[in-house]
């Protein structure tokens, strides 16, 4: 899961860019970097938040009316800064990309691209190799004058090789703006419009929340094998040039996206309330007794909301999240998420004194937050602690851009219910069904026949995917782990702050 940002228009583009990732900010904390064009490139990345990679004299200098910008959360490769994206290469006409996702047959294609296409590879990117695959197919066809049949035929070719996930936004140096999806449509991608004068600008992003941000129209999702061109004049080209099933993942409603985003026809927040009013059939055949209905911030709280609707119990907010730190999720690095769990919650001893309370998150996923929430929740004063998740147990690893590489990590891989309601140190433990997942989600949009949900079933839209490719994705994961957690050791006095 990362976030990306195209933008093309007839000023200088670097401020939506820069706005337009802050939005996005929730889908990668680890790096952000942005390109711009005026006749030559202009390129800022690192690793760091938006706010602490870009300053005043960065976005003086990113000139140019049209740009690509990313926030990054890894999930290939490793956390170093050389991978930061947009990634650059010169030929043809210099070209820059932004990638969502991840390919499964990245290294197959990047040893095709180094012994066959006699390219070199500066990082183990599979962005990169996206990238490389992208421009050798435009390449490959010698435009004289760059068209956009030339660019329907160059992702066509690219649709062929590529397999996985992928989301990317493109900037071709002196000819436009280029955004495509999968032909599957795991990760999101959308089409937005702004007038100038008589004139119309576009953004090409992960989620429409940056759109109203910035005064864009949402016009439509980006549909499944689909390639968006909008040329130097800001006209806008569009074609299918694979046709393919949607199968959007459908953790972006259960966690990753925003909640004020709709995508694939389907509100974000709206689905979470569904998900919660799918837990209290479960809550009431317990025949518990329950004082209060706690969110676990933030991701939490629209669940919570629809299941004390339907019990028809108290809501009340029991913890305080400390807004400077980041999504523990999507840390990198087991370590820094475990400590920064110590401080991002605070428990509102008032609210838990003498009550029995149920709990609501979006999901369990190691089970180390639950735990340590649970336990704030006792030593606060609950007489009793119930715990509910919005989502099924999380059994397998996503290979499409989550971070759930291992079963190993997951505790619902080779743990019963029961099992995991002592681990994490509940009185009781409420999942909903991956058919009501599929149901809260589905209302928003009854055109969506399947859904990539391989992390609940096992069962994943592409074919590829099978146990020896998750086992070598995994492993190659907990090598970059182990990288980053002894560089972290060897810089002790570091804040978990600087990390993020």
């Amino acid at each position: 899961m990362c976030g990306i940002l195209a933008v093309s228009g007839y000023r200088d583009a670097i401020q939506d860019l820069y706005d337009g990732l802050i939005v996005l900010q929730h889908r990668g904390q680890d790096a952000a970097g942005i390109v711009t064009y005026d006749n030559q490139f202009h390129l800022k990345k690192a690793n760091g938040m938006v706010r602490d990679v870009f300053h005043s004299h960065s976005l003086e200098r990113l000139k140019g009316p049209m740009g690509i910008g990313h926030v990054r959360y890894p999930t290939a490769g490793c956390a170093s800064e050389f991978e930061a994206q947009p990634f650059f290469v010169n030929s043809p006409f210099g070209m820059a990309l932004a990638h969502n996702g991840n390919l499964t047959n990245a290294s197959h294609l990047a040893k095709e691209i180094r012994e066959q296409d006699y390219r070199h590879l500066n990082t183990n990117s599979d962005s990169e190799v996206l990238l490389n695959v992208f421009s050798l197919a435009l390449r490959k066809q010698k435009p004289r004058h760059l068209t956009p049949e030339n660019i329907f035929r160059a992702v066509k070719t690219v649709f062929r090789r590529c397999k996985g996930a992928y989301s990317a936004v493109a900037l071709i140096g002196g000819h436009g703006i280029v955004g495509f999806r999968d032909p599957h449509g795991i990760r999101p991608l959308q089409l937005g419009r702004r007038h100038y004068g008589m004139k119309e600008e576009y953004m090409i992003a992960s989620e429409n929340t940056a759109f109203s941000a910035l005064d864009y129209e949402f016009l439509r999702d980006i549909r499944p094998g689909e390639v968006v061109f909008i040329d130097r004049h800001n006209r806008l080209h569009s074609r299918v040039v694979r046709h393919g099933e949607l199968n959007p993942c459908i953790f972006e409603w259960v966690y990753l996206a925003a909640p004020d985003s709709t995508i694939d026809g389907v509100n974000v927040y709206k689905a979470r309330v569904r998900m919660g009013e799918s837990l209290a059939k479960y809550v009431k055949a317990s025949g518990i007794h329950v004082d209060s209905i706690i969110p676990i911030p933030d991701t939490g709280r629209p669940a919570a909301a629809g299941l004390a609707d339907k019990l028809k119990v108290r809501y009340r907010e029991g913890f305080v999240k400390n807004r400077y730190i980041g999504r523990t999720f999507i840390m990198p690095g087991q370590d820094v998420r475990k400590r920064s769990l110590n401080f991002k919650l605070h428990p509102i001893s008032l609210e838990f004194k003498g009550n029995n309370v149920l709990l609501v998150d979006d999901s369990i996923v190691r089970g180390n937050t639950s735990k340590k929430i649970i336990e704030m929740a006792r030593k606060a004063g609950a007489t009793k602690v119930y715990f509910a998740s919005a989502s099924p147990p999380i059994i397998g690893p996503d290979p499409y851009g989550i971070d759930l590489p291992t079963t190993s990590e997951l505790i619902a891989a080779d743990h019963s219910v029961e099992q995991i309601r002592k681990a994490i140190g509940a009185d009781k433990l409420f999942y909903i069904s991956i058919d009501d997942l599929h149901r809260a989600v589905r209302v928003g949009n009854p055109k969506i026949r399947a859904f990539s949900d391989g992390c609940f079933t096992g069962h994943y839209p592409t074919p590829e995917v099978n146990l020896k490719l998750l086992k070598k994705l995994g492993q190659g994961r907990n090598e970059t782990r182990e990288s980053f957690d002894q560089e972290m050791e060897q810089t002790p006095g570091q804040s978990t702050m600087a990390l993020m």
